[in-house]
């Protein structure tokens, strides 16, 4: 009942992050996160949860359309990811020791090569001007970790029984892949999605702060970036609130991330059975 009451909690506080983020879109809250609402640095009251920040723009509806800009980053690059490196990676794993998996294994050594911020900070400065510059960089950046754990599982696969009826049955090695060794990862590119989604958050507040992330949005990593100069002043609500919904949001997601892979895994979930048993 107690690790329950924390999955319970955990989900809530997603589901929280989410409906915030879906009434940004619908045009309910936070759509007035540019304006100049009050004056410098007041304190929260009634018409301003959280006060204002020093151009006197109110940060409760900047912190709103934050969330819903790091729900647009993570859950775009986690799709678009899963997509890319399940594909490549049942690819490589079903012409394994073939001059394709030899061209991916290679790809992915020389992309973990390069320092993970340092490539994406630089891929991201080289397409600037670019709408998704960020979301493309990060999706160049996660995909490799994927791929290679469905390239793992699809060597597993490719020696089935279910895999030599479709070979000789007559289907191509692309219908092979996308009918059955893809939907057999399905496991582990759930897990990959809720690591990468959260990756991708983190990544996007550390670029935005750093200068090369978003630019005519808001984000956590901007308030961040502009509350530096209000805590030199004695200013703290800006800094407070973004890192405090930054890490509420990492630390509920991550516990999910942990109950999906438990849940999946028969190993976890059976030394989870036995703890909660004894």
């Amino acid at each position: 009942m107690k690790r329950r009451r924390f999955e319970n909690l955990a989900m809530l506080v997603v589901l929280a992050y989410l409906g915030i983020a879906l009434g940004v879109w619908a045009g309910w809250w936070g759509s007035d996160w540019r304006l100049l609402v009050g004056g410098m640095w007041e304190s929260p009251s009634l018409q301003h949860w959280l006060g204002t920040n020093r151009l006197g723009q109110d940060i409760a509806q900047r912190l709103m359309a934050s969330t819903a800009t790091a729900f647009e980053v993570g859950l775009l690059v986690a799709v678009v990811t899963v997509l890319v490196g399940g594909l490549v990676g049942a690819l490589a794993g079903y012409f394994a020791d073939r001059w394709f998996d030899e061209l991916v294994l290679w790809l992915l050594g020389a992309l973990e090569a390069i320092p993970f911020y340092l490539f994406v900070g630089a891929l991201a400065f080289a397409l600037q001007g670019h709408p998704w510059a960020m979301q493309l960089a990060m999706v160049a950046t996660f995909w490799t970790s994927t791929a290679r754990l469905v390239r793992s599982r699809t060597i597993q696969l490719r020696g089935a029984t279910f895999i030599e009826a479709a070979r000789v049955s007559g289907l191509t090695p692309l219908r092979i892949v996308r009918r059955h060794l893809v939907p057999n990862s399905a496991p582990i590119l759930l897990v990959q999605f809720s690591l990468v989604f959260v990756a991708a958050i983190k990544a996007e507040v550390v670029l935005s702060f750093l200068g090369i992330g978003l630019k005519d949005s808001v984000s956590w990593g901007i308030m961040i970036a502009e509350a530096a100069q209000e805590v030199l002043a004695g200013q703290y609500m800006n800094f407070a609130a973004a890192s405090s919904a930054l890490f509420i949001l990492i630390l509920a997601f991550n516990h999910l991330a942990d109950i999906i892979q438990a849940r999946i895994d028969p190993k976890t979930r059976l030394a989870a059975d036995r703890r909660a048993i004894a």
